[in-house]
């Protein structure tokens, strides 16, 4: 009943916020680099953020630190969303979001200097990440779902880590975006309000997974993320391009722009091969070393990315920059 009473008003929340939205003209203007071609509202991830608040006023003594942080993260990326910000604002944001989490989990008391530098690099490097990721319909609800699904289970059937309720109000928050997004022509996209919120959540979680196993294998939950994120900077870079300009480089914006495969499908089959990798990595914790179960996850990924770049250049692809 609990989490049927946060759906309604969840979606009741998705309804208001498109007067808003229409009401102040918050749209995404489809441009060259775009994987759409329509005027779409922008900013309805601000249901992650909402779904926060929900479980904030139920929890304040123990996660007001987390909710700051995501306030925070959610400020500035609706503003960036409306009117773009400076690079340096949108980071030193970041910075500070994730020192708050770093503290309430015990960050600088559990990890060495390296270990901590490491940590803000990795943290930020992921939240952009998924932020550039999030650019076709049902890619960032359906992956985050996969995510939140995977590490649901390991706090029930593997270390418990975090209140399960947690995790379900950003499963929750990913359906309701879902039923609006997820569609041939959506009513709404993300934004880096959406995108980078539930990154922030996200790295939370995966954060006190690792502390509380004493394991980076979780990482993993976010591998096909990463692996397209990184390898796409790398080929920008030996393309010679500026790597903090749009492009359309990435393996989804490939299969959906040049190879002109739907939207929906591409962004299912991104969370089905994560569905796969991360039943790979709970099947095998514990039961090979954890740079084994990297090497298993990471090569056969890093060999699809090689593949997409051998049969771009091969077939002599264009794709916009």
């Amino acid at each position: 009943m609990q989490y049927t009473i946060l759906g309604i008003l969840l979606m009741i929340i998705m309804l208001l916020y498109f007067k808003v939205a229409n009401h102040f003209n918050i749209i995404d203007k489809p441009n060259e680099r775009s994987s759409h071609t329509e005027i779409t509202l922008r900013g309805g991830g601000i249901i992650f953020w909402f779904s926060a608040l929900l479980y904030f006023v139920q929890n304040i003594q123990s996660n007001y630190f987390f909710f700051t942080g995501i306030t925070l993260v959610s400020l500035v990326s609706f503003w960036d969303d409306i009117q773009s910000l400076s690079n340096k604002i949108r980071i030193s944001v970041h910075f500070l979001a994730i020192t708050l989490i770093f503290y309430d989990l015990n960050v600088f008391n559990l990890m060495p200097l390296y270990g901590i530098v490491m940590a803000y690099i990795l943290a930020i490097g992921l939240i952009n990440a998924y932020n550039f990721m999030d650019g076709i319909n049902g890619i960032t609800g359906l992956y985050t779902l996969v995510v939140m699904g995977a590490l649901l289970y390991v706090n029930k059937n593997i270390q418990f880590f975090f209140d399960a309720v947690f995790i379900k109000y950003a499963m929750i928050a990913s359906l309701v975006f879902l039923f609006f997004n997820y569609r041939k022509k959506a009513k709404c996209f993300a934004g880096d309000i959406g995108s980078i919120a539930i990154a922030f959540w996200v790295i939370y979680l995966i954060l006190k997974l690792i502390l509380v196993t004493n394991s980076l294998v979780w990482l993993l939950f976010l591998a096909i993320y990463g692996v397209d994120a990184i390898c796409t900077i790398i080929h920008r870079l030996y393309l010679k391009q500026n790597i903090f300009q749009a492009h359309r480089l990435h393996l989804y914006q490939v299969l959906s722009n040049e190879y002109k495969i739907q939207h929906r499908l591409v962004a299912a089959y991104y969370a089905v091969v994560q569905i796969v990798v991360s039943a790979l990595v709970i099947l095998l914790y514990q039961k090979v070393h954890d740079l084994v179960l990297f090497l298993i996850i990471l090569l056969p990924l890093l060999a699809v990315y090689t593949l997409k770049f051998y049969l771009l250049n091969k077939n002599r692809v264009k794709v916009s920059i």
